[in-house]
């Protein structure tokens, strides 16, 4: 075997050895910004929103990575956290983000999306999310669509869908079948929390909606809320009986 040879070998086997999986990438906590590992290929992002009712909120939101690209469902409440987690996904994951989901209109769901823009990245959202956040006076994805949306990442999707009002006219639903994990966000409540608020919610609809996503996506085995603890499909039970009428 030659000299040439035998160099080539070595710098592919280091190439090869310095790539990195999701499976092997560390999570990150700063101030603004906190990334756990939910499964092999989703992470759990939580940044905080300050509130005058509820004081500092911690928001929820969930990132997909597979084959060298990740999905974001939600953004991060502000710009600062949110190039925080571009950078992450960058320089430690290694992969390049090529979309951003917004799953309702409110600001725990979009309040980063300048970032996003600014590196051109694609955002999707609702329709009537984007109706919603231009009578809100907020910045606005770029993408929408009516009932349902895929979205590719490598080989395999990730689900958007619509069923129905619940915490806002417009909230939906983010499933991602190869690990059978759903983002719920808003519309999904973790066990034990309070109806939280309702300033835009359509209470009577809401335990039906949910009812809907339960009755489709019976194999989903991570349920992640719009804020607090991840759990199972015991969240939408709890949510169901949380608005359902007495």
């Amino acid at each position: 075997m030659g000299y040439k040879t035998v160099a080539i070998i070595s710098i592919v086997i280091l190439v090869l050895g310095c790539k990195t999986t999701p499976s092997e990438v560390e999570t990150y906590a700063s101030e603004n910004l906190k990334i756990e590992r939910l499964s092999d290929n989703a992470f759990l992002h939580i940044s905080y929103l300050d509130t005058k009712k509820y004081g500092k909120v911690s928001c929820n939101g969930m990132i997909v990575i597979y084959q060298g690209e990740a999905i974001v469902l939600d953004t991060p409440t502000n710009d600062e956290a949110t190039v925080e987690l571009l950078n992450w996904i960058e320089s430690k994951a290694r992969s390049k983000t090529k979309a951003v989901v917004a799953t309702h209109f409110h600001m725990d769901c979009l309040g980063g999306l300048n970032e996003f823009h600014k590196r051109q990245i694609p955002s999707y959202a609702h329709n009537k999310t984007i109706e919603l956040a231009k009578a809100d006076n907020t910045i606005l994805p770029e993408s929408g669509f009516e009932n349902y949306l895929e979205l590719k990442i490598g080989n395999e999707i990730v689900v958007n869908e619509f069923f129905g009002e619940g915490h806002t006219k417009d909230n939906i639903i983010s499933y991602f079948p190869k690990e059978k994990i759903m983002f719920g966000g808003c519309l999904i409540k973790t066990d034990g929390a309070g109806k939280g608020n309702l300033n835009d919610a359509n209470v009577s609809d809401w335990p039906n909606t949910v009812k809907k996503v339960n009755e489709k996506y019976v194999d989903v085995k991570i349920v992640v809320p719009g804020h607090g603890k991840v759990g199972g499909a015991n969240l939408f039970d709890y949510t169901i009986n949380l608005f359902k009428k007495q």
